[in-house]
């Protein structure tokens, strides 16, 4: 008989690697916390709006603002605990040896696609919170409750690319690491 893990605990790959992974999947799992907030603020939007009719002005934006930063945190929190996209068709079929070789390109390629986005990302926070003079003047969103969300989102985007960017190197080096081990058995 095959000795089977019980259902409600993780497969090893899917556990945090290092101890950045190990900070990420401690501080998403707090931070999911802010889900149950947005659908709260939105439960009150719906009842303010059609039970008192007195819409308010925040809430749309504030869910919003929140929804696409734990939006963007997750692309580090599935990183951390291996989670991300594959092509499992292909990476399924191969031995053991191979799939460390794919898991080095997927990182090289990872580090080179979040090295590039957090470069853009660099420029983008800096026409949303610089002036062309280079004071400091956070964009808004231009509507009557006009918050700094739009300069906040872009920021949170650079420094979880910039996070992301670490994360892909870390993984390398591990998987690089676990090569060399593999050679000298």
């Amino acid at each position: 008989m095959k000795n089977q893990t019980p259902p409600d605990s993780q497969d090893s790959s899917e556990q945090p690697r290092n101890a950045l992974d190990r900070l990420i999947y401690k501080l998403g799992n707090m931070l999911s916390l802010l889900f149950i907030f947005t659908v709260a603020i939105s439960f009150y939007e719906v009842l303010m709006r059609y039970l008192f009719n007195a819409p308010t002005i925040w809430v749309h934006e504030t869910a919003s603002f929140l929804g696409g930063c734990l939006f963007v945190y997750g692309g580090i929190y599935a990183l951390s605990t291996n989670k991300h996209v594959r092509v499992v068709l292909i990476y399924d079929l191969v031995s053991d040896r191979v799939r460390r070789w794919l898991n080095v390109f997927h990182h090289i390629m990872g580090i080179v696609f979040s090295g590039l986005l957090s470069w853009a990302a660099y420029q983008m926070v800096q026409d949303s919170w610089f002036t062309p003079f280079g004071d400091i003047r956070l964009e808004t969103s231009g509507s009557a409750f006009d918050p700094s969300f739009p300069a906040l989102v872009k920021g949170m985007i650079f420094v979880t690319l910039c996070i992301m960017f670490i994360q892909f190197i870390l993984h390398l080096l591990q998987e690089l690491n676990g090569l060399r081990k593999q050679d000298n058995v």
